[in-house]
């Protein structure tokens, strides 16, 4: 039992998004556990979503995993003790490792682990396996914002300012994010703005704004650089800005110069006349921001197209003004934190990179081990997984925290390489889809059952605080990385499953670096500190470092000071419509559903929601496939077949068709999306792929999902 299990009452936080909104939750058992938002924690200040107030029924899930499980030579999942289900997976990595190496064993992390659980994972990936096969699925969510914000301004953190200097701003552009849906409670402090949506649907969020810009599908860059275009040619740069602030603004304009109002129109569709209204309003702001979600970043292109975006709020100086600034909305309740931890391919804790000599260093100074022992950067999550079972690729995978069976991309492709595998390995809180297919499933703790921090869109780290004890066997992630790595021969001490003491030890692994928690404890957190990263240790008589809310009032991280404009220019999407695929699908998320929807699906409440799988169609193009408005459809790409429900909207593009990813079984949205890199950053092209429509015979329709 922890510090705090035999509390009635526990303030914590919501088990999804990012925003992390401020809970508490009482009860003495899973049955009987309650929400009430909390009205102090500034982010949600007493608003919660359908999600959050819905979150306690998760924990009584009737197929919750209570015990482990392991596949018979019969091919069912039967219980087995947790000694017998790690010793086989043990067993099965010395076995791998031996005869494949150590690179034949690979990881896959979740952005919703705590910092605790993303930092252990991948000191037991490095040191534990000995291997560099490992990623999560934020390269599948934040890798692109991460990109462009780290190229920019030398640090990445998705909002470089508080939440709540968003409700002081005057205008609020959001590139490709439909918060209203998404992230209900942040609409509270976008009350006052005026709003520009730039986003291809007529989203919930779009019908709030003051100016919406529906650009085709894939073509974000090019209107980004048109709205750069715009500000330079009309005068309304802060010229003082660009020349004490930043560099290379004269490589971003030699592309931007080509791309003129009228030619952006051509391209995206969207009017020259609103192109330029938006660079007013954004220009005329006392107080401006801009704002890029997953329709901005999930591209072949998505860095880039982030970078354009950046440019653009460069050139109207607003990133390091207080008030004002650039920032992206951080999906996964831990995506931030996520990625900071080093469960990530190319970094270290710390936000440290891998290939940085000295922060390997102080990394295998941190583990006790010699710098030359600890891999180097390995595969991006798709390409990850795209290898498996493969002559060069792993032939083993444990999965914790994620459902990439449902998530990925070309989802077909990605079972069958799971299937290929020699062992899988999956903890997780329900049998998702995933786990199904698992070797050994190891049921794990949730949210309202375990310790931990968080750190949430805005950089503030957080306390996540246990109200119960665990059911049946299951047990938190940090027993289950101990057990498998002690089997393997590592020190039980090296691998704590105190989450105390495990953050402990991720501040002195973070020291220095440009994510600094050395400063931050549990103690501090635990008096009420709003505490936002980086916050160093002080000198032995300093007083503690406040945090730091607010990032680049005074400089940009890159040496110099300065903030970088990008020279990216547009490009087509992977794939364009032809002929057999006249349509452009695009895919994202709706209100009562979250992520793959292993979660969400199984609470009645969301489930009647949102029970299954749709495409969102303009009338006069479901007419056209031959679809009336409730007809069950195929949605065909060059890759796959998804079924939907069809559902009417007159305010679609005619030529963008929109399906929610939540849903499984024949209605994966996956199962047509396109598997195409950004090459700076592995993110898989999801907002993009060519389709067609067609009708299902009334003898073969039933639900998609």
């Amino acid at each position: 039992m922890s510090e705090t299990s035999s509390a009635r009452a526990v303030d914590t936080h919501c088990p999804y998004c990012a925003l992390q909104c401020g809970t508490r939750l009482a009860g003495t058992r899973q049955a009987d556990v309650t929400v009430r938002p909390r009205a102090d924690f500034p982010v949600n200040r007493g608003g919660l979503c359908q999600k959050g107030w819905t979150a306690p029924t998760l924990l009584t899930a009737p197929d919750r995993l209570l015990h482990p499980l392991v596949r018979e030579e019969g091919g069912d999942l039967v219980p087995a003790g947790w000694d017998a289900a790690l010793d086989r997976v043990a067993t099965e990595i010395r076995r791998i490792k031996e005869e494949h190496g150590p690179d034949a064993v690979a990881v896959l992390g979740g952005g919703g682990l705590t910092n605790e659980k993303a930092y252990l994972l991948g000191k037991f990936a490095r040191l534990a396996l000995g291997t560099s096969q490992i990623d999560y699925n934020g390269r599948f969510c934040m890798a692109s914002a991460a990109a462009a914000a780290t190229a920019a301004f030398g640090v990445d953190r998705g909002l470089p300012f508080p939440v709540t200097d968003l409700g002081a701003s005057d205008v609020v552009l959001l590139a490709g994010a439909n918060v209203a849906e998404t992230m209900p409670p942040l609409m509270q402090h976008l009350r006052t703005p005026r709003l520009i949506v730039i986003d291809p649907r007529a989203s919930a969020t779009a019908e709030r704004a003051a100016l919406h810009l529906r650009p085709a599908p894939g073509t974000d860059l090019a209107l980004a650089l048109g709205l750069l275009h715009v500000a330079v040619a009309e005068g309304r740069c802060d010229d003082a800005y660009i020349a004490g602030r930043t560099s290379g603004f004269a490589a971003a304009w030699e592309h931007a110069a080509g791309w003129w109002p009228e030619r952006v129109e051509q391209v995206t569709g969207v009017p020259a006349s609103l192109q330029r209204e938006a660079v007013r309003m954004l220009a005329d702001a006392g107080r401006a921001h801009i704002l890029t979600g997953r329709g901005a970043e999930q591209h072949s292109k998505g860095a880039d197209q982030v970078s354009a975006y950046i440019n653009l709020a460069l050139a109207l100086g607003l990133p390091g003004r207080e008030g004002s600034g650039f920032g992206a909305l951080t999906g996964q309740g831990n995506g931030q934190g996520g990625r900071e931890m080093g469960q990530k391919a190319d970094q270290l804790p710390g936000y440290r990179s891998l290939t940085d000599p000295a922060a390997r260093a102080h990394i295998a100074d941190v583990w006790g081990v010699s710098a030359d022992t600890l891999p180097g950067p390995g595969r991006s999550a798709y390409e990850l997984l795209d290898a498996l079972g493969t002559e060069n690729g792993p032939r083993a995978l444990i999965v914790l925290g994620c459902n990439p069976a449902v998530s990925a991309p070309r989802s077909t492709r990605v079972v069958e390489r799971l299937a290929a595998l020699d062992l899988l390995v999956v903890a997780d809180i329900v049998p998702s889809e995933t786990a199904q297919l698992a070797d050994v499933v190891l049921p794990v703790t949730q949210w309202a059952e375990e310790e931990g921090t968080i750190t949430n869109l805005e950089g503030r780290v957080l306390r996540r605080r246990q109200l119960l004890d665990p059911p049946g066997e299951a047990r938190s992630d940090l027993h289950v990385l101990q057990g498998l790595a002690t089997r393997l021969g590592a020190p039980t001490a090296h691998y704590p499953t105190r989450p105390r003491l495990v953050f402990e030890e991720l501040r002195r692994a973070s020291r220095g670096g440009k994510a600094d928690y050395s400063g931050i404890t549990y103690e501090r957190l635990d008096a009420g500190e709003a505490l936002h990263w980086p916050c160093p240790e002080p000198s032995a008589d300093a007083p503690p470092h406040p945090g730091t809310p607010r990032l680049f009032l005074d400089s940009f991280a890159h040496p110099d000071g300065r903030a970088r404009f990008l020279p990216v220019d547009h490009r087509p999407a992977a794939e364009t419509p032809d002929a057999d695929h006249p349509l452009i699908a695009t895919t994202g998320r709706v209100l009562a559903q979250y992520q793959s929807g292993a979660q969400t699906r199984r609470v009645p409440e969301l489930d009647k929601a949102a029970p299954e799988a749709f495409v969102e169609v303009h009338p006069d193009t479901a007419a056209r496939s031959g679809l009336r408005d409730g007809d069950l459809a195929r949605v065909i790409s060059p890759r796959g077949t998804t079924l939907a429900r069809t559902r009417y909207d007159h305010r679609c593009r005619p030529d963008t068709v929109f399906l929610p990813f939540h849903f499984a079984g024949a209605g994966r949205a996956n199962l047509i999306t396109n598997p195409a890199l950004d090459p700076k950053t592995g993110m898989p092209e999801f907002k993009v792929c060519v389709v067609r429509l067609e009708p299902v015979p009334e003898s073969h329709a039933g639900a998609p999902s």
